[in-house]
C-alpha cells in the first residue's frame, strides 16, 4: 500500500530524471565545465547527470543539514574534506543534490563556489515549497519527505554482514 505521506523515487525513476535533468541543462544552453555534488545525496545524480553531459571532470562539497527524518542542525555547514577551489575560478559549475528542502545548504554552497570565481547553476531531483533557493533545474516539486532508493534501507550492521 502506498503512503501518501511519502515520495518514492525508484531506480527506474532516477535513470529518467538523470537523464530530462541533463536534457534540461542543454537545452538551457549552459556549458557546464565541472559537475560538483553536495555529499551525499548529491552524489549519485551528479555523476548520472556529468556522465550523460559528457562531462569528465566532477568534485563534491560535504555539507551536512539533516540528521534524520524531519530533524536537522540550525544551520548547515560545510565538513572536510573541502573542494579546492583553484579548480573552479572562472569555470562554469553545475552543483548538484537530491532536493532543495529548505534551501539553505543549497543557497551555502552556491555562495561558496561563486565567491571562489565560478558561474554556478543548480540542479535537484526535487524542490519543495519553502524552499529558500529555486534550483536552476528541478525534475518534481513535492510537499512531502522523499525515499530515496540509496537510502531506504538503513546502514549495513557487522551483525547483518556475518549473516
Amino acid at each position: 500500500m502506498a503512503d501518501d505521506a511519502r515520495e518514492i523515487l525508484t531506480w527506474n525513476d532516477f535513470g529518467t530524471a538523470s537523464r530530462e535533468l541533463a536534457t534540461k541543462v542543454v537545452l538551457s544552453g549552459f556549458e557546464t565545465d565541472v559537475v560538483v555534488a553536495i555529499a551525499r545525496g548529491g552524489l549519485l545524480l551528479a555523476g548520472s547527470v556529468a556522465y550523460a553531459l559528457g562531462v569528465k571532470s566532477c568534485g563534491a562539497v560535504n555539507a551536512e543539514f539533516y540528521t534524520g527524518v524531519g530533524t536537522r542542525l540550525p544551520e548547515p555547514v560545510m565538513m572536510p574534506p573541502l573542494l579546492d577551489e583553484a579548480s573552479i575560478v572562472g569555470k562554469k559549475v553545475l552543483l548538484v543534490d537530491d532536493v532543495s528542502d529548505s534551501g539553505r545548504t543549497l543557497a551555502m554552497v552556491v555562495q561558496l563556489l561563486e565567491l571562489g570565481g565560478a558561474e554556478v547553476r543548480t540542479v535537484c531531483l526535487y524542490s519543495k515549497p519553502g524552499t529558500v533557493l529555486e534550483p536552476t533545474y528541478t525534475w518534481r516539486k513535492t510537499d512531502r519527505w522523499i525515499d530515496f532508493p540509496w537510502s531506504e534501507l538503513p546502514p549495513v550492521t557487522p551483525e547483518e554482514a556475518a549473516a
